[in-house]
């Protein structure tokens, strides 16, 4: 299966009438299209700064050595890229293109040998996965907001827990612990005593403020606390997941096997890599042994609607010991009009789909509208 084309683009979402033809980041899909035998493999690069950097990396950098590859050589094309590109990362750009090449030559190989991705990967465990809906923007919602908010996801999607995430600019540590805790009570108020509750603080506290309110999360039966501290400093991170009771969790800024390693040694018992980060589907499989190797919870980030969300829900299911729903973030109903059998919310569940490589049905006239050429 040689390669005989690559091609890079963002699919802009928003009203498909005012598309402007400018590629700003705005809210996009970073897509890798790999040609090899007749056939097309589409990957995800990770979104941050639109994924426009690692697209630019792939489209100049991996391009070429990718032309005449066989895909079946698939490991050593990937390892290839790494080690010619080094000096750049591993963490960040490159390791965001290599996760979008990765995801492509999956879907290649399944729909050459026309099986899901889950079937190469060895079978799965199940292919109906509970869901967290996972609701952000809550730092510049007042405390009525929030509720208001979570009320409206909670009936509209029937979700299997809830995650409320802060999102706020990373620039502002400590800014209201007590309004925080705040919103967290009306939350829990809300859904009732026993739903299942994530709070994501997307790095806003220090360590005394992250313990503080971790407390105030374990009073509340909240079942995880999400990037407590800044992500680059692991060992603070430890130091909160160890001095909790509540699970702390990190990971979805970790771009390699190695970053997920040292949040582990730090004493955190949940990492959340992402595959649209951390190697793709190669790279997420190599970290849910990791954390089965040192019995660590796997809970995959994945905000992402299209090709991330079905890359990781091929993943997920061959994973037997999962404890916690994936993710399933806001937006996720834009893509509807182009990959128009997505996975959507199904009595609290995601659907793995069952054709062939990732499975998504696309429309190629709806996917030209929306594409925005980044190649030349």
């Amino acid at each position: 299966m040689k390669i005989t084309k690559v091609e890079t683009f963002l699919v802009r979402w928003g009203d498909v009438a005012r598309l402007s033809t400018e590629a700003t980041f705005g809210s996009a899909t970073a897509v890798v299209a790999i040609h090899a035998d007749g056939m097309v493999g589409y990957g995800e690069a990770s979104p941050m700064q639109g994924g426009v950097a690692s697209l630019g990396v792939i489209a100049r950098d991996m391009a070429p050595a990718l032309i005449a590859a066989d895909v079946l050589d698939h490991a050593v094309v990937c390892d290839r890229l790494l080690h010619k590109l080094i000096k750049l990362g591993p963490d960040g750009i490159v390791t965001g293109a290599l996760a979008a090449v990765d995801i492509a030559l999956w879907d290649l190989k399944g729909k050459a040998f026309r099986q899901p991705i889950y079937k190469l990967l060895g079978g799965a465990w199940r292919t109906r996965i509970p869901f967290y809906a996972s609701i952000g923007g809550n730092a510049t919602r007042d405390v009525d907001g929030v509720v208001k908010t979570v009320a409206a996801r909670l009936e509209a999607e029937q979700p299997s827990a809830i995650k409320i995430r802060w999102d706020g600019t990373r620039s502002e540590i400590d800014r209201d612990i007590a309004g925080d805790i705040a919103k967290a009570k009306a939350v829990r108020k809300l859904v009732g005593d026993g739903f299942p509750l994530a709070f994501d603080a997307n790095n806003r506290y220090s360590i005394g403020a992250a313990i503080r309110v971790g407390r105030a999360l374990e009073e509340l039966g909240y079942i995880w606390f999400e990037e407590p501290v800044e992500y680059y400093h692991p060992k603070a991170m430890g130091e909160v997941a160890q001095r909790l009771d509540i699970t702390v969790s990190a990971g979805e800024q970790s771009y390699t096997l190695q970053s997920v390693a040292a949040l582990i040694d730090s004493g955190v018992r949940m990492v959340q890599p992402d595959i649209v980060k951390m190697g793709g589907v190669t790279g997420l499989m190599q970290c849910a042994a990791l954390c089965h190797a040192h019995g660590v919870e796997f809970v995959p980030h994945q905000t992402q609607p299209s090709i991330g969300n079905a890359a990781n829900l091929h993943v997920l299911s061959t994973f037997m010991h999962a404890t916690k729903p994936a993710e399933l973030a806001d937006g996720w109903s834009r893509v509807s009009d182009t990959f128009v059998d997505a996975p959507k919310p199904d009595g609290g569940c995601l659907v793995v789909p069952d054709g062939p490589g990732l499975g998504l049905a696309i429309d190629n006239a709806m996917l030209a509208r929306r594409r925005v050429d980044l190649s030349g």
